[in-house]
């Protein structure tokens, strides 16, 4: 199967949206190779921004364009995006529901060698609590494009989360809705819900527990908020239990969101698979995600927990 980075394709999209609406402009904060807006840098240098290693006043100067009727795409590592530039966001983006895309790249552990520092394992958590803000976490490079164009069309602040490295491109996902998941593959023994990267893995470990004769209803849970809330009811409700995979903490990200779901309306037991209470480290990015139980094994062992307590 294919495999794309999905900054790659960030970039590219940028590209076709400036083309399309002159009123779209897009900022970095000085790692514009990395988060590949570099792309719409070259094409359209008057409508690219570099505000250098200042995020927190470059959401500041998003809300200002945006408050003059410019679309506004920012990029940076998910960890300063979010983590360094919380108070504008929440105080000068989210507060005016203004149209400003923050689209981050290097989230998770994936990032690899880079560390700590630059792994982000709690910005989904940051940008949920945030009234306003739609929360998107693309499977991979198809869908990140369309995630990225659904963004530029619908009014109001959006996070989009994307990783470093490649990723596979998932075959008959189906067309792409807001706030609509996807399911993948039907099953009525567990349910799976993933987002990101973590679909891949889901998906390798629905094949590996066929051959267990368990079915595994794996759902891609692309948007984060607002959540698809009668998918996770439904899936509640038909199977014996659900296993959430986030390349994330555990705290505050999608395994929250669906445990409030449940709880509230169809209490079943739900296995988390992401990150339990720890930070990052350097490393190799399939060494991590085996360190961190990221992996389809670590996805089929929480299955079989469900299927034989």
């Amino acid at each position: 199967m294919e495999q794309l980075y999905q900054r790659d394709v960030y970039g590219q999209t940028l590209i076709e949206l400036g083309k399309e609406n002159k009123s779209i402009v897009v900022l970095d904060s000085d790692l514009s190779s990395s988060t590949r807006t570099v792309l719409f840098a070259k094409e359209y240098p008057e409508r690219f921004f570099n505000m250098g290693v200042a995020e927190q006043n470059m959401m500041a100067v998003a809300s200002g364009l945006a408050s003059c009727g410019k679309i506004v795409f920012a990029s940076t590592f998910a960890i300063f995006a979010t983590g360094r530039a919380w108070d504008q966001i929440r105080n000068s983006i989210a507060y005016n529901n203004f149209n400003i895309n923050i689209v981050a790249t290097h989230a998770g552990v994936s990032v690899g060698p880079d560390g700590a520092s630059h792994q982000a394992l709690e910005d989904i958590a940051l940008m949920r609590v945030i009234p306003n803000m739609t929360i998107v976490a693309p499977c991979d490079g198809p869908q990140t494009r369309e995630a990225v164009m659904a963004a530029a069309h619908t009014k109001g602040p959006f996070y989009i989360r994307l990783g470093r490295p490649k990723v596979l491109t998932i075959e008959n996902k189906g067309k792409f809705q807001l706030g609509q998941a996807q399911v993948l593959t039907q099953g009525n023994d567990v349910a799976i819900i993933a987002c990101g990267i973590m679909v891949q893995e889901a998906l390798a470990a629905v094949e590996s527990l066929k051959k267990k004769n368990i079915s595994a209803r794996l759902i891609n849970m692309h948007t984060i908020r607002p959540l698809d809330t009668e998918t996770v009811i439904a899936a509640a409700r038909q199977t014996k239990g659900i296993v959430v995979c986030e390349e994330h903490t555990i705290i505050g990200g999608l395994a929250s969101s669906v445990d409030e779901v449940v709880a509230e309306n169809h209490p079943t037991k739900v296995i988390r698979v992401g990150v339990r209470n720890r930070f990052g480290q350097s490393g190799q990015p399939s060494e991590l995600m085996k360190e961190y139980n990221l992996t389809s094994g670590d996805i089929e062992k929480a299955v079989l927990r469900i299927i034989s307590p």
